[in-house]
Order: structure tokens, then sequence, then C-alpha cells
């Protein structure tokens, strides 16, 4: 009986610490770039919101690259998300409150992708903080939007291009 217990417990080890290695080769990441617009003149400390054109994802062809396809997948989630002002140049984020970015698809419902509400001052790029929830639907999807809500505390005089870098940790199932 203590052989059996000992043998089970050395198998439960074994099993635990090759999944995880597995899991591990069978991980990769998926970036998208998106590109949003605030507008000038946008109320002071009120949440506003807009949203972003249809973004297409390139997830098909990355899934393709990494030997999967969608069926394979188990596990998207989003690793990162930072934002950086192309336009105008010289802007910074100075006049950012609080910033919340959603995202849905045609089919599913929104939820919150990431979030940042202490913004560093005097800088043109930051990291937001991604949720913690699977993002499988989203991600696998042909396509999916975007809705941004920000705070504000400065005007702005002109609108502000902000590129948004996501980087989606993606693991497989062994085929």
């Amino acid at each position: 009986m203590k052989r059996i217990m000992i043998f089970s417990a050395l198998a439960l080890l074994i099993c635990s610490t090759s999944c995880k290695k597995i899991d591990q080769l069978l991980t990769f990441t998926i970036s998208n770039e998106d590109s949003i617009t605030i507008p000038a003149s946008s109320p002071l400390n009120l949440p506003i919101d807009f949203l972003t054109p249809n973004n297409t994802t390139n997830s098909s062809e990355a899934f393709s690259s990494n030997n999967t396809d969608a069926n394979h997948v188990k596990n998207i989630y989003l690793k990162s998300l930072v934002l950086t002002i192309t336009n105008p140049s010289n802007q910074n984020f100075n006049f950012l409150k609080s910033i919340n970015i959603y995202i849905s698809t045609d089919s599913s419902n929104e939820i919150l992708l990431a979030s940042l509400n202490t913004i560093p001052q005097n800088v043109n790029s930051i990291a937001l903080i991604p949720t913690s929830a699977a993002l499988d639907t989203y991600v696998k999807a042909s396509s999916y939007n975007l809705r941004t809500q920000i705070t504000t505390d400065q005007n702005l005089s002109q609108d502000v291009t902000v590129k948004a870098d996501s980087k989606f940790q993606v693991t497989a199932k062994v085929l």
C-alpha cells in the first residue's frame, strides 16, 4: 500500500512538471496594433467613450505559423497593452486622468481589456494593466471592436492619435 502511494505521488509530480513544460512549448504571442484618436475638447473630469473601427485580427495566420488552429487553442490572455502618442509628436499623457479599454465582437459581450487609473506625468507612452479575463472568443474572431473610455483633467486643443500595441499570450492544446 505504501508503494502505491509513493508511486502515485511520484507520477503526479512527473505529470505536473511535464504538463507545465508542454504548455511552455505550446505557448506563443500574438501582436496587434490599433490606432485610437482622442478627440479635442473632451469634457474635464467626466468619462467619455469613443469607439475604434472594427479591427481585423491576424489570429488565423498567427495560429498557423505556430502549427495550430483556433480549434486547438485553449487559453488566450492579454500579456501587455502599451499606448504611445504618435500625433502630435510633442504631446504627452499629462491630460489624461484615467483610461479603460473594452473589447467586444459582434457576437460576444463587451469586457474590460485593460485600464490605468494613475497616469504617469510627462511621458508619451504608458503601459495599461491587463485584465485577467480569458480572451479566446475575442482573439479567435475574425474581427473585434474596442471601446475606449477616458477621463481627462486638461483641455486638448487638438485631436491626439495613440498607437495601441497589444500582445496576447496564447496556449494551444496538443494536436
